[in-house]
């Protein structure tokens, strides 16, 4: 018997990768796109990282600490737009990649959601502070740049549950032909409804965003003339 070629042939076990905060966090925001916020849990996270659960406490404080840096994590995926662009295309710019993170980590509009106090991370403020910084720079008041970044926020955020959901289950052709027949049996009163169905399925998601940001873009640009005095 050849032990001697078997010996040579094994392989050492190859040294696991230390824990840290980072490799904690990443862990978990696998996790919660891949399964939801609800299975972001101490346990979860443990299994993933082939650990027991105790040990991540040596790396982060409890549960929040990681959902903070879920937060931060996803923040920092937010693409700015480049210098040199007038207003309105920064703008648009800024909403796409908005759009572009809550499309790719969907669950963390839940996150952000609930109520958890206040971010901790300086880091995770940052977007917030570049969309806040293009209204003042409109000549929107300080009030008026709040109130526009809670429409903005809401309408991207409405926006990109909607195609995840309405528009990206509801444009199949078996969906759309069977949409159809319950339009056109729909009493006479549902005319504005009859009118306008065929649009519905014509309208891309990019497009449908795009009109409704355009929307808001022209009502800050109005309330901006509405608040400048006449020279």
């Amino acid at each position: 018997m050849n032990v001697k070629g078997t010996a040579a042939q094994t392989e050492p076990a190859r040294p696991r990768a230390p824990l840290t905060r980072e490799r904690i966090v990443d862990a978990a925001l696998l996790l919660m796109d891949r399964e939801g916020l609800d299975a972001v849990t101490m346990r979860r996270i443990g299994r993933e990282l082939g650990v027991e659960a105790m040990s991540l406490y040596n790396h982060v404080e409890d549960k929040e600490d990681i959902l903070d840096g879920i937060c931060e994590r996803v923040m920092s995926d937010f693409e700015y737009p480049e210098p040199g662009h007038d207003w309105e295309e920064t703008v648009r710019r800024g909403a796409r990649s908005w759009r572009k993170v809550l499309r790719t980590h969907p669950d963390v509009m839940r996150l952000l959601a609930e109520e958890r106090g206040p971010v901790r991370s300086i880091d995770s403020m940052r977007p917030m502070e570049f969309a806040l910084r293009l209204f003042r720079d409109a000549g929107l008041s300080d009030r008026d740049t709040a109130q526009a970044f809670h429409a903005f926020g809401g309408y991207i955020q409405g926006f990109v549950i909607m195609e995840m959901g309405s528009i990206a289950g509801g444009t199949t052709p078996s969906h759309l032909e069977r949409h159809k027949e319950i339009t056109a049996e729909l009493p006479e009163e549902f005319e504005a409804m009859r009118a306008v169905d065929p649009y519905f399925a014509e309208c891309s998601a990019d497009e449908q965003f795009e009109f409704g940001l355009d929307l808001l873009i022209r009502g800050v640009l109005e309330r901006v003339r509405e608040q400048t005095p006449a020279s």
